[in-house]
């Protein structure tokens, strides 16, 4: 058995790892942001610079996946902040703990987002790419350095850059299965934008993988092996739910109703997971179409 510490545990990805790695019988150890009511739960304050150690030390693994819904709220500068802090400070404070033990972990699975490219129109990038220009680009910057201190005392980091997780119970496609239910569901701006999905059984699956593989360390894309543009996410969503799909949302109206991010929902990432399936990552939901029906 194998002891494993996750913050962002309550997400919709965190909550499906523990799920995973509970059903196989390892030990998992939830950091919360209150008093711990439960021996599988470690108290942390990420803005406090705090976590209690004590139950750190002996776990094999730490997984951050906390931060701030980039989504929930319009990107005023008060929640710009939130979301860079919420992630900034709380890698710096779990990759100076895991520095600091008697035991380190053998490894730091940090959260990351493929946000880090920036807009790259139609050309695929893969983890060689350098970041691109944005919000979100430097806050991913910003966010992968705060795991420097594990990785300079000698722990194994690896960066999971996350794409589209394509799921029903959380993140961006929540939002959209209900609209395409309704049947008002269409195309966004031009819809050639590229989104870079990930199912989210194989999301947790590569997460599960990334912890198992001695060799891999560094950023690693988490997406599905061919993105789709906005065009054919809005045709697979209306053959899979079999509804029309004859709206379009202007990019004026984008614009006017999300402010700045309405960039990032216009803007194309076309990421591919080049580290992963060299590491001998197999998905079972490679097609967007596929991920859709899982979901």
């Amino acid at each position: 058995m194998t002891r494993i510490a996750v913050a962002g545990a309550s997400g919709l990805i965190g909550s499906a790892l523990v799920r995973s790695l509970t059903a196989d019988g390892h030990d998992v150890l939830r950091l919360v942001r209150r008093a711990a009511r439960s021996a599988d739960e470690v108290r942390w304050d990420p803005k406090a610079s705090y976590v209690d150690t004590s139950r750190l030390d002996g776990c094999e693994a730490i997984v951050n996946l906390a931060g701030a819904g980039v989504g929930d709220h319009r990107w005023t500068a008060a929640y710009k902040k939130e979301i860079r802090d919420s992630r900034v400070l709380g890698t710096t404070t779990l990759a100076e703990a895991a520095a600091s033990l008697a035991t380190p972990p053998r490894v730091l699975l940090n959260g990351s987002a493929i946000g880090y490219y920036g807009d790259t129109g139609s050309r695929a990038v893969d983890e060689a790419a350098p970041a691109g220009a944005g919000f979100l680009p430097s806050l991913c910057v910003e966010w992968e350095a705060a795991t420097a201190p594990a990785h300079q005392a000698g722990i194994r980091t690896v960066l999971a850059r996350t794409g589209l997780v394509v799921a029903r119970g959380g993140g961006a496609w929540a939002k959209l299965f209900p609209l395409f239910k309704a049947g008002l569901g269409g195309r966004m701006g031009d819809g050639r934008q590229y989104w870079s999905y990930i199912a989210l059984h194989d999301h947790v699956a590569a997460l599960r993988h990334l912890l198992d593989q001695e060799s891999v360390s560094g950023p690693v894309n988490l997406t599905a092996p061919h993105p789709a543009t906005n065009r054919e996410v809005t045709a697979a969503m209306g053959r899979v739910l079999h509804r029309p799909t004859l709206f379009t949302v202007p990019a004026r109206a984008l614009r006017l109703v999300l402010g700045e991010m309405a960039g990032d929902v216009l803007g194309s990432t076309r990421a591919v997971p080049t580290r992963l399936l060299e590491s001998g990552f197999e998905f079972t939901y490679p097609g967007v179409e596929q991920a859709i029906a899982a979901a």
